[in-house]
């Protein structure tokens, strides 16, 4: 993914108004992002602790999506998989992303979930530069070039959804 500026980010979002995306907090460490390693952009908001956000790279423009989620509800020893990158994490690793959709289905109420990484690192679980705290990602036969293959496939996957 090429860097990104705090401009580019505001202006890419697809399911906000521009008043929502010049409010959102944007992450103020942008040159030290590993951009060379990114399929996406994706941060949670420090003020506001069940939203998230999300930019990538489609159809040679970028699209911006503001998500929200909850916390973690289930036990200790429950584990989830991530439906974009396939990592599965201990309790609160993985959360249901909800997105209002884009347009007019957007603003009468209407939206679309994934199940995500919560900390929208899946870029750098899929090519092994971030460690999970507990636990492993399963040994696949793909290629880490397969992987992320796939792992852009199911994210156009869920932005046609925010798009429909």
């Amino acid at each position: 993914m090429q860097p990104l500026t705090e401009q580019d980010i505001r202006a890419s979002f697809i399911n906000c108004s521009k008043g929502e995306a010049k409010r959102l907090a944007v992450p103020r460490d942008l040159e030290a992002r590993p951009w060379d390693d990114l399929d996406f952009l994706g941060w949670r908001d420090p003020g506001a602790p069940d939203r998230s956000y999300l930019v990538t790279g489609r159809a040679g423009r970028l699209v911006g999506v503001s998500m929200r989620f909850q916390a973690a509800q289930r036990g200790f020893l429950h584990r989830s998989m991530c439906s974009l990158c396939l990592t599965t994490h201990p309790r609160g690793g993985v959360s249901l992303m909800t997105a209002r959709k884009a347009g007019a289905a957007g603003r009468e109420g209407n939206s679309v979930g994934a199940y995500m990484c919560t900390d929208l690192a899946c870029s750098l679980y899929v090519r092994g530069k971030k460690a999970l705290e507990t636990g492993t990602r399963f040994e696949e036969s793909l290629t880490v070039e397969e992987q992320i293959e796939r792992t852009t496939g199911h994210l156009a996957a869920f932005l046609d959804k925010v798009y429909a």
